[in-house]
């Protein structure tokens, strides 16, 4: 929530985020099991023609599927250029909670 908090106040001020900005704030997000807030930060990226690099897709994936919402997962991973190791066993570990 803090990490939301100094985003949200960041953009008041004007500060410019960048992908290292936006990741930073999708990681907290994941790690306080806030997925909706890191999804949406995560859309946030693309409205603002920031470039998503494999740590903000990664981060994206892993709040998603600490949120059980394996739904999401495959979106995203469906939107990345390239899918690496680590976003693709995310996705499985998604979908096999998912399956019980």
């Amino acid at each position: 929530e803090k990490a939301a908090q100094l985003f949200r106040e960041m953009a008041q001020v004007h500060v410019q985020s960048g992908t290292i900005t936006f990741s930073a704030a999708i990681s907290a997000c994941k790690k306080g099991d806030e997925w909706e807030k890191a999804l949406q930060l995560f859309c946030e990226m693309a409205r603002n023609e920031v470039e998503c690099d494999a740590m903000a897709f990664n981060a994206a994936i892993s709040a998603c599927e600490r949120g059980a919402q394996w739904q999401q997962v495959l979106l995203i991973l469906l939107s990345m250029p390239a899918v690496d190791g680590i976003s693709a066993g995310s996705v499985v570990n998604s979908v096999r909670r998912a399956c019980g």
